[in-house]
């Protein structure tokens, strides 16, 4: 049974609402100010000097080649927190978590790994030690970001491992001209980024969100109009419809969350040029069967490999089977 909100009552009127929302304060739209201090940059020489076998490291904002990154991207990149494992010396692998996890997650799906790669394991923006963007941000902001970490640390080309929307993100980048080139092998577990088959309830609900929201979208863009969608969300009535990780999200992330998961790449899968291999749960109930098998299909070297009992994580689901076939599909290299 869902919990009584205590409170104000909803406003008997439109009229009623709008001088309510005027007389409000502004909404705080960034997590940054929820933080007292940002993680301090240091260099990626300073690692060395750590004596575990894991290490911190935060991205150098210039980029070495390919399109310069946007102003916004490139500022933002010293926040940003990377975990660095594995053997020195020893060929780089880049590590990408999905929406709502984080870099100490995926430690589950490089563990089979890490000792034959130099494993670069991102917090992206919003997700474990890394702030929220100044902005709302999309797949291709994201993306801009880890392809500017990659090119300033020097690591390219390099084999990926990706989960969920980590996945979107190495798809977006992989069937990108400009950053394709980045990438030499695709490991991918439940990626997200195929157009989902919805069922009746999902148009129902979005036809439902668009009428609580219509009242509020005629007025002119402003703090007005801001602060009456931010009262649109904050009721019991959205609760009732919004999905659960866009609940789980706030402020400048639930704009991110809406951008993200409405961003979608069949059209450019054919574009993927290097081999790709997807892993997928068959008790997955985020990414269907039909999405990673449309996935396959239209990337020209792929494959599919089914970790049976396994959910949306299934290097942590059925971790035997996904270190076997992870484990094919990224052989440990020979370096000296």
């Amino acid at each position: 049974m869902a919990a009584r909100v205590r409170g104000r009552g909803a406003p008997s009127a439109l009229g009623d609402v709008l001088t309510e929302l005027a007389d409000r304060p502004p909404v705080q739209r960034s997590l940054f100010a929820t933080r007292s201090t940002g993680p301090q940059t240091v260099s990626r020489w300073q690692d060395s000097m750590v004596s575990s076998t894991t290490a911190t490291t935060h991205i150098l904002p210039t980029a070495t080649s390919g399109l310069p990154p946007t102003d916004e991207v490139a500022s933002f990149a010293p926040r940003v927190h990377v975990e660095l494992a594995g053997p020195e010396g020893a060929p780089p692998l880049l590590v990408l978590h999905g929406w709502g996890s984080s870099a100490s997650v995926m430690r589950g799906a490089f563990a089979a790994l890490s000792d034959a790669w130099r494993i670069h394991n991102v917090d992206l923006p919003g997700h474990g030690r890394t702030p929220p963007p100044p902005s709302a941000w999309g797949v291709p902001e994201y993306a801009e970001l880890v392809a500017n970490y990659v090119r300033s640390e020097g690591i390219a080309p390099l084999p990926v491992l990706a989960h969920s929307n980590g996945g979107r993100i190495a798809l977006h980048l992989a069937s990108d001209p400009t950053t394709a080139d980045l990438f030499t092998r695709l490991a991918l577990v439940s990626p997200s980024g195929v157009r989902p088959h919805r069922k009746a309830g999902y148009y129902l609900r979005r036809a439902w969100a668009g009428l609580l929201k219509a009242p509020f979208r005629v007025l002119p863009d402003g703090p007005l109009r801001r602060r009456g969608l931010d009262w649109v969300r904050s009721t019991i009535y959205w609760r009732l419809i919004a999905s659960s990780d866009y609940l789980q999200a706030s402020g400048v992330m639930r704009e991110t969350f809406v951008k993200t998961v409405n961003y979608h790449l069949d059209d450019r899968l054919r574009r993927v040029r290097v081999p790709l291999l997807v892993m997928w749960g068959d008790r997955d109930a985020d990414v269907s069967r039909y999405e990673v098998e449309t996935m396959v299909e239209a990337v020209a070297d792929a494959r599919l490999e089914v970790l049976p009992g396994a959910g949306h994580y299934g290097f942590l689901d059925a971790p035997a089977a996904y270190a076997s076939a992870v484990r094919s599909f990224l052989p440990a290299p020979a370096h000296g």
